[in-house]
C-alpha cells in the first residue's frame, strides 16, 4: 500500500480550489477581505514548502542517521570533531576573558600601562588593543560553540532516529504481533495521535524543535494551502519515537498509514470557511480548535496541539476555545515578512545559531537551543537592558513577546 497522504494530493488541490472559490464569493458578497483569502505569493510559498517536505525525507534523514553513535563507523570522527570544536570554544572563552580583564585593568589604572616614552602607546590605546583581541577571541569561541552544538545535536538526532525505527523495534517487541485486525489499527491510530500530541507540544516549548515547526506557523494567512506548509528539517529533531508503537505489536506499515491518515485529517481543519461543528468538537479537533492553535494572540499561544483528538489537550491542560470577541491573529509574534521558501525553512535555525555564537557562556548557549523561543526573546531584552550605558551587546534586542512565542 502506498502513502495515503501522497495519494490524497488531488483531493488537496480540489479542496483548495473549492475554498478559493468560496472565499471569492464571500468577498463579492461582503466586500471584505479575511486572513483566509488566497494570495499568489503566500500560496506559492506554502506549496513550495509542501513539495520540499516530500523530498527532504529522502535526503536529510539518511545523512543525519549516518552520524548514529551506536552503530556508525563514523563514531570516532563525529566525537573527534565535536571534541575539537569544544576545545576551540574553551580556548576562545579563556583568551577573551584574559584580554577583557587586561583591558579593564588598564582602563581603571589597576594594571600598569606601557612605559612612558615617545615610541610607546598610551594605556587607553593599549586597552583598546586588548579589547580587539577579546573581540576576535569571542568570534573564535562563537564559531566553535556553533560547531559543537551542530555536531553534538546532529549526532544525537541521528542516533535516536536510527535506533528507534519501527522495523527495529518491531523485531524486538516483547509481546505478540497484533496482526492486521481492528485492534492493531485502533492501537496505531490512538497511539500515533497521543505521541503526536506530545511531539507537537514539545515543538512549541523547545527552540531547536520550534525551529523545525515554525515553518508551519509562518504564514499570516489561514486556508487549506497553509496545511501543506510543512517542515523540511524533521531529521534535526528529537521526537518521542512513533516506532514505540511497534513494541506493542503494531506492524510498521500500519504505523506508517496511521501517520498518513492523521495528516489527511489535519488538512481539512486549516480553514476559516467552517465555523463551529457542535458536539463533535468535544472529542475531535476542528477548524475552530485549530484556528486557535495558529493564533499569535496571547490567549491562544501554545494551545490545542492535538492531531485528530482534542481530548489530549483537555486532559493535559493545553485546551483553549476560540472566542468570538477576540478574532485569531495568524502568524508569529515576530513575523518574518518574506515568502522566500529558503528563508521560511531556515530563519529560526539561523537566528538560534546566531544567538549561540554571540553568547559568552555555555549556560546561555545551551538555553538558546533547548529552552523556549519566548525565553530567547526575554533574554535578548535582559541583555539589551544590561548593555544600556555600557556599550552595545552582540545579541540583538527583540520586540516584546509572551513567555512562549508561537
Amino acid at each position: 500500500m502506498g502513502d495515503l497522504s501522497v495519494a490524497a494530493v488531488p483531493f488537496y488541490f480540489a479542496s483548495m480550489a473549492a475554498e478559493a472559490w468560496h472565499h471569492a464569493r464571500r468577498r463579492e458578497r461582503t466586500g471584505e477581505t479575511t486572513p483566509g483569502d488566497y494570495t499568489a505569493a503566500d500560496t506559492v510559498a506554502s506549496l513550495t514548502m509542501g513539495t520540499a517536505s516530500l523530498v527532504a525525507p529522502f535526503v536529510l534523514p539518511r545523512l543525519v542517521q549516518r552520524l548514529d553513535l551506536a552503530g556508525s563507523r563514523r563514531r570516532r570522527l563525529v566525537l573527534g570533531a565535536a571534541g575539537a570544536a569544544l576545545a576551540t570554544t574553551v580556548a576562545g572563552d579563556v583568551a577573551a576573558r584574559v584580554a577583557e580583564a587586561r583591558a579593564q585593568g588598564l582602563e581603571a589604572g589597576q594594571v600598569p600601562g606601557p612605559p612612558a616614552g615617545p615610541t610607546t602607546t598610551t594605556a587607553p590605546t593599549e586597552a583598546r588593543r586588548w579589547r580587539r583581541v577579546a573581540a576576535r577571541a569571542r568570534q573564535v569561541a562563537g564559531s566553535g560553540a556553533v560547531a559543537t552544538v551542530a555536531a553534538v545535536g546532529a549526532a544525537l538526532c541521528g542516533t535516536l532516529a536510527a535506533q528507534t525505527t519501527a522495523k527495529r523495534l518491531f523485531d524486538r517487541r516483547p509481546g505478540p504481533d497484533l496482526g492486521e485486525g481492528p485492534l492493531a489499527w485502533a492501537v496505531a491510530m490512538v497511539g500515533w495521535d497521543l505521541i503526536y500530541y506530545w511531539n507537537h507540544r514539545f515543538m512549541h516549548t523547545s527552540r531547536y524543535m520550534w525551529a523545525i515547526h515554525v515553518v508551519h506557523h509562518s504564514s499570516e494567512r489561514y486556508n487549506l494551502s497553509t496545511a501543506l506548509r510543512q517542515p523540511v528539517a524533521d531529521a534535526l529533531g528529537t521526537f518521542v519515537p512513533y516506532g514505540t508503537l511497534a513494541l506493542l505489536g503494531v506492524r510498521p506499515h500500519i504505523i506508517q498509514q496511521s501517520r498518513a491518515i492523521n495528516l489527511i485529517y489535519q488538512f481539512w481543519i486549516h480553514t476559516d470557511a467552517i465555523d463551529r461543528i457542535g458536539p463533535f468538537e468535544r472529542w475531535f479537533n476542528s477548524p475552530s480548535h485549530h484556528r486557535v492553535h495558529h493564533g499569535s494572540n496571547l490567549r491562544y499561544i501554545d494551545r490545542n496541539h492535538g492531531g485528530i483528538l482534542i481530548v489530549w489537550d483537555r486532559l493535559f491542560g493545553t485546551f483553549a476555545p476560540e472566542v468570538d470577541e477576540e478574532p485569531v491573529v495568524y502568524g508569529l509574534t515576530k513575523n518574518i515578512g518574506t515568502h522566500n521558501p529558503l528563508r521560511i525553512a531556515t530563519h529560526e535555525h539561523a537566528d538560534m545559531l546566531h544567538d549561540v555564537a554571540a553568547s559568552d557562556d555555555w549556560s546561555d548557549r545551551l538555553s538558546f537551543v533547548v529552552r523556549g523561543p519566548g525565553w530567547a526573546y526575554q533574554r535578548h531584552r535582559d541583555l539589551a537592558a544590561q548593555a544600556t550605558g555600557s556599550g552595545a551587546t552582540s545579541i540583538r534586542p527583540e520586540p516584546a513577546a509572551p513567555a512562549n512565542a508561537s
